[in-house]
């Protein structure tokens, strides 16, 4: 069994859901192991995403497991034996794995649902507004990682713009409109290519204004459909970096949060217009 040196975060994915498997039917990894004709240690690989498992494997194990959700089995197939080699490996050793897991994430969501209140959307983003988000960080990051952290997000924004294109609704506070990491020109610009692209019938905006009112509860989030929906996950912002949520629980619970906070918005129609008066403002 050849182990990996850094399993994506996908492949993490299939360990804990087989995992969990596990746990639901009562059985101890020693126990799953013998199923396999495979040990303890093995069995250990398999859940933390470091060896794979074939599909036969996969589904000798659901079957003992008593999964008879057969959409739910055929998803964890496709991920065990998914081989695809996206754009993404080309920033493979050059910049972070999160940024790489990201974009596998993107690759395969069927849909994606975005709440921002201090900054726009990763995949709305333009260049130039991108580029000055980044040089705010602290410690700084050198030019050539700027550079190359500007042409992975642009990059990523091909879900949105491809033939096929993934459904995206994005909920955008008015204050991540109105704050400008970057100057006046900058900010009329973003505010334009956000117009544009709520033009298409697959991309959703919608704003909350400062004078709507809105709960503070809700918070930032990138919540992105799985194979089927149990195997969603939720991306947040945590002070070491993006924290993956994927528990039924808790995804249940981000997903009513997106809920209200889409409710608290306006209209689609009313957020253009209101964008475009901020536009104009500039």
């Amino acid at each position: 069994m050849v182990l990996r040196r850094e399993p994506t975060a996908r492949q993490l994915r299939l360990g804990i859901e087989l995992r969990r498997l596990r746990e639901a039917a009562g059985l101890t990894a020693v126990e799953a192991a013998a199923l396999l004709g495979a040990n303890r240690v093995q069995m250990s690989h398999i859940e933390t995403g470091l060896a794979g498992v074939s599909e036969q494997r996969l589904r000798r194990l659901a079957s003992h497991y008593a999964c008879t959700d057969e959409e739910f089995i055929d998803a964890l197939v496709a991920m065990a034996t998914d081989r695809t080699r996206g754009w993404w490996e080309e920033y493979r050793g050059v910049l972070p794995t999160p940024f790489l897991d990201l974009s596998e994430l993107d690759h395969h969501a069927r849909f994606q649902r975005n709440a921002g209140f201090l900054f726009v959307p990763g995949l709305l983003q333009t260049a130039e507004y991108a580029r000055a988000a980044y040089s705010t960080r602290v410690p700084e990051l050198a030019e050539e990682q700027i550079e190359l952290r500007v042409r992975h997000r642009i990059a990523r924004r091909v879900i949105i713009e491809r033939t096929s294109p993934v459904p995206f609704d994005a909920v955008i506070h008015e204050a991540a409109l109105r704050i400008m990491v970057s100057d006046r020109a900058a900010a009329r610009a973003q505010l334009t290519h956000i117009l544009e692209q709520s033009e298409a019938n697959h991309i959703s905006v919608r704003v909350i204004p400062f004078d709507l009112e809105f709960s503070t509860g809700s918070s930032p989030m990138t919540y992105v459909g799985g194979g089927v929906p149990r195997l969603d996950t939720v991306i947040r912002d945590a002070p070491h970096g993006a924290l993956y949520v994927d528990s039924e629980a808790e995804l249940a619970t981000y997903q009513a949060r997106f809920e209200k906070t889409k409710a608290m918005s306006l209209e689609r129609e009313r957020s253009r217009d209101f964008i475009h008066r901020l536009a104009k403002e500039l």
